[in-house]
This record gives C-alpha cells, structure tokens and sequence, in this order.
C-alpha cells in the first residue's frame, strides 16, 4: 500500500491543523492505522492509533490527549488527524502508518506497521 500524508505547516501556538493520509494499493478498512511524529534529534515517537473497521479503538499518547483526534474515512480510505491547541513541542515530522496484520488493534511501536507514508512537516511557532 502507498500512503500519501499531508496538510502540515506553519501554524502558531494554540492554533489547528488537520493532517491526512491517503491510501492506494490496498483497502485500508481491515487495518489499524497509526500516527507517528519525529524531532530533529530524537527518535520517532507513537502519538496515535485508531481500530480497523469502524474504528472505534483509540489510543493517544498522553501529551497530546484532549488536543488530538484520530479519524477514518474508509470509504474514502484516509484517516485524519485533528490536531488543536498546538504547542511549540509538537513540531516535528508526521508519519501515518498501516499496520502490518489486518484485525490488529494492538499496534503502538513501529515493528506493528509495514506501511508508511513520506511524512509532513508541522512547525508550530510560540
């Protein structure tokens, strides 16, 4: 499958973004999906996850709970992440993932996915 991420920028303290990763090659509804962003300096860390299927299984990472949302549109075969209130410290690279297995909700670390898209930058300023 090829993913296709976008909707980075710039954007300044408190403001919002909405990412989005299109899928081709596969049907992504029986895979989780995953959310991942990268620093300059520091290893790419899990931020999200969202079930197969209706996606009704999240999982956030607690520095962005309450901020971010995690969303799918399988009959479009693209997941969305919101992104409100963004702070300085979220700037970094984002990546959405599919996971490796189908019907597998339990995806957090990057050996759960196969799939990757090329990444979009987000750079919030203070």
């Amino acid at each position: 499958v090829q993913l296709q991420a976008s909707g980075g920028g710039l954007v300044q303290s408190g403001g919002s973004l909405r990412l989005s990763c299109a899928a081709s090659g596969r049907t992504l509804a029986s895979y989780s999906m995953g959310w991942f962003r990268q620093a300059p300096g520091k290893e790419r860390e899990f931020v999200t996850n969202i079930s197969w299927g209706s996606g009704g299984r999240k999982y956030y990472v607690d520095s962005v709970k309450g901020r971010f949302t995690i969303s799918r549109d399988n009959a479009k075969n693209t997941v969305y992440l919101q992104m409100n209130n963004l702070k300085p410290e979220d700037t970094a690279v984002y990546y959405c993932a599919a996971a490796r297995n189908e019907y597998d909700s339990n995806v957090y670390f990057p050996k759960d996915f196969d799939s990757w898209g090329q990444g979009t930058q987000v750079t919030v300023s203070s």
